[in-house]
């Protein structure tokens, strides 16, 4: 048993390992057929990678993402049963690795790309419908505090990568270099569809006061700083609005009760 243990592990060391078998492992011909395995590995590796970050390859061209890939299977060989996950530590790796990246944008893109497919796969939850609040006292707005639907990620980017994004989604021969453009993005879910937004200060504002699990009152306070006194209450409740038709927010809670998903 321990004799058959010990050539599986030599056979998978060598297989992740991207090396030849070692000597005595395997009968010649099996030698030659584990060389067609090992290499038929490494590009379904690719492949995974390919299929799991659709634009990064496009944008890096076929040699460069094949060397960033190769060397991401290297140092982050897959440990998980479904290939979907494969390449769950890119980001970080594409961080460290900065002369496997042309293009720092290419980073952001990645990160975008990524926070896309998590957004896909999150729990799902009943939206919360905005007649749900139609009970509520004037006095009661300033306690409630709204949750966020598990889809939702808030990243920060310092590259404009959205209009490259598009042009390669739709297939567009054109496609705009990126710039440089401090800002953050909103990735969630409505249904089965994956959404994107690049936030303006004040919708940022409002966001972090929601993943803080600010009250609404505090979030219309955040506000002033950011509109003034007189368009805080105002845009407060275009926010909201807009973003309970758009599935961001999941749940609201009162003091006097527990969360309301619907």
């Amino acid at each position: 048993m321990m004799a058959v243990q010990s050539l599986q592990n030599e056979f998978q060391a060598a297989l992740l390992q991207d090396q030849p078998a070692q000597p005595g492992l395997l009968k010649p011909f099996g030698a030659a057929q584990f060389d067609v395995y090992r290499n038929a590995y490494r590009a379904r590796m690719r492949g995974a990678l390919r299929s799991n970050y659709e634009v990064l390859p496009l944008v890096m061209g076929d040699d460069d993402f094949d060397a960033l890939a190769n060397a991401y299977i290297d140092a982050n060989p897959s440990d998980h049963y479904s290939l979907r996950w494969f390449g769950h530590a890119m980001c970080g790796f594409m961080a460290e690795q900065v002369d496997l990246v042309p293009h720092p944008a290419m980073l952001d893109l990645a990160r975008m790309e990524w926070a896309l497919r998590t957004a896909f796969d999150a729990a799902s939850v009943a939206d919360l419908a905005p007649d749900a609040l139609a009970h509520l006292q004037a006095d009661d707005w300033t306690a409630l505090r709204f949750g966020l639907h598990p889809a939702v990620q808030l990243l920060e980017m310092q590259w404009a990568i959205g209009p490259v994004w598009h042009a390669l989604k739709s297939a567009h021969d054109d496609v705009p270099p990126p710039e440089a453009y401090a800002h953050h993005m909103l990735v969630w879910r409505l249904g089965l569809n994956t959404q994107w937004k690049s936030l303006s200060s004040a919708e940022l504002a409002f966001v972090q006061g929601l993943q803080a699990g600010h009250p609404f009152g505090e979030i219309c306070e955040a506000l002033v700083a950011v509109v003034g006194e007189d368009h805080a209450a105002q845009t407060a409740a275009t926010q909201l609005r807009e973003w309970l038709g758009n599935g961001v927010i999941a749940t609201v809670q009162s003091p006097a009760s527990s969360a309301m998903p619907c």
